[in-house]
């Protein structure tokens, strides 16, 4: 505890070099898996476009199945930093320990819940071209979330405690090992058949191993273990667990339905047919690149947010606040400056192995969804400061309600413009932005409302908690 206390003040509390030291290990981790997927979706479009489809619905459709249970399980960054503020660090494992266990009710549901899936591909009409391989895609990855659910886990220990630079490691080993495999297996190298999707599933599976076994082992080195005593941590407790799921099922029940609705809305414009569904594809790539690695930084407004409200000390929040925004706008910038000048060349990336009709007629719509992305570029870099800060400190229930909201009216929207007006798919992008710029403006006045200030989840000197 000792030695993680002083690493810390090290740095001007709440000031940029101490988000610095928390965030950008996790912003190289979030990376590393955009870097991952993305390059797992450039091989596979080598194969034809229908097949990149396939491969981002089925993925989405696996995340939106253990959403829940990542955004319940996420939550305990929060709950870890709050008892390390709190001069409580014996406790940190044992909420992990609580995790583990709600990992061994998970992964049997959502196995259980599997045939769910081909019934939701049907109901929103997925291409028959891009049905196939993406039942493929999904039937073998699902079985692969358990290691999700146990990466999440560990990661929000670490996050929780300042030590990032390990879920960084892992990250960027699991990316390596993902991308390399994915390259023998899909395209058959080094002996192997040529699997195609398939070995796109696989190879996913085989780096989240790697990434899960990385942590496990820093887990259980030995100063983790003396330093916050983990060997008596395992053991059910009811105090935490009864914290864990209070606070954390709004995160996770507005994380499962804000994916929902997020894969719905995917498979609604993949839905306007082959070529439509190739420029969304490309566009969500992109549009994950420049959001994904923003989840580092919110992961480190949440723990330091945790950290210093456990504390009682509520100016560093703001300070913690302002250094998020001053790193998620830095980010962003360079994002808007991609998005809007170099649309084409970032389309090009996915050009299919020879010459391909749908992708050459799918070209002008993704470019134009690139640069209407641009919109709301640096306006997400501030959504999510505000968002890390309202969950570090426990208002999750508004931030679920307020999230899924602008979720569905994005999928209303939707489905209003390409379905019942049944215009095209630029108008639709166009509401869409529309629509999450104008409603980000809610989290800033909740910040500013400050009921967030006055949440108590953890209470120094109060045994058994």
């Amino acid at each position: 505890m000792k030695q993680t206390m002083e690493k810390i003040r090290e740095h001007r509390p709440g000031g940029i070099r101490e988000m610095l030291f928390i965030a950008l290990p996790m912003v190289i981790s979030y990376a590393s898996d955009t870097v991952m997927t993305f390059t797992d979706r450039m091989f596979l479009s080598r194969l034809g476009p229908e097949i990149m489809n396939a491969a981002m619905s089925g993925g989405m459709t696996v995340m939106m199945m253990t959403a829940f249970f990542l955004g319940l399980i996420g939550y305990s960054t929060a709950l870890v930093a709050q008892y390390l503020g709190a001069n409580r660090e014996n406790t940190c494992p044992l909420v992990t320990t609580q995790t583990f266990l709600l990992i061994l009710i998970a992964y049997p549901l959502i196995l259980i819940l599997k045939p769910l899936a081909g019934k939701f591909f049907a109901l929103v009409q997925v291409p028959a071209e891009q049905l196939g391989p993406q039942m493929i895609y999904f039937n073998i990855l699902i079985y692969g979330a358990v290691f999700s659910l146990l990466r999440s886990a560990l990661s929000s220990y670490f996050s929780g405690i300042g030590r990032t630079r390990i879920v960084m490691i892992a990250g960027i080993a699991s990316m390596v090992v993902n991308i390399g495999v994915n390259y023998i297996l899909i395209f058959g190298k080094m002996g192997f058949p040529a699997m195609g999707i398939r070995g796109a599933a696989y190879g996913t599976i085989i780096g989240g191993v790697f990434g899960v076994l990385i942590l496990f082992a820093a887990y259980f080195n030995k100063r983790n273990r003396s330093e916050f005593h983990v060997m008596s941590s395992f053991r059910f407790y009811p105090q935490i667990m009864k914290k864990l799921w209070h606070y954390g099922y709004p995160a996770g029940l507005e994380f499962v339905l804000t994916f929902f609705a997020f894969g719905l809305m995917i498979l609604i414009f993949q839905s306007k047919g082959i070529v439509t569904s190739t420029a969304t594809t490309i566009m969500f790539n992109w549009d994950m690149v420049s959001y994904v690695p923003l989840i580092g930084i919110q992961v480190a407004v949440t723990s330091l947010t945790g950290r210093y409200m456990g504390a009682g000390d509520i100016e560093t929040v703001k300070k913690t606040l302002g250094s998020g925004l001053k790193m998620g706008t830095l980010y962003s910038l360079i994002i808007f400056v991609l998005f809007v000048f170099f649309p084409q060349q970032l389309v090009g990336v996915f050009r299919p192995a020879g010459s391909n009709a749908v992708f050459e007629l799918a070209v002008p719509t993704a470019v134009f969804m690139l640069r209407v992305a641009s919109l709301y570029v640096i306006v997400e870099a501030a959504l999510i400061a505000f968002i890390g800060v309202l969950r570090g400190a426990g208002d999750t229930r508004w931030a679920m309600f307020a999230s899924i909201i602008l979720h569905y009216l994005m999928v209303i929207g939707s489905i209003f413009i390409l379905r019942v007006l049944n215009l095209s798919a630029e108008i639709a992008w166009l509401l869409v932005v529309l629509i999450f710029m104008v409603f980000s403006g809610v989290f800033y006045l909740r910040y500013k409302g400050g009921k967030w200030k006055e949440i108590k989840i953890v209470e120094k000197n109060i045994p058994g908690q």
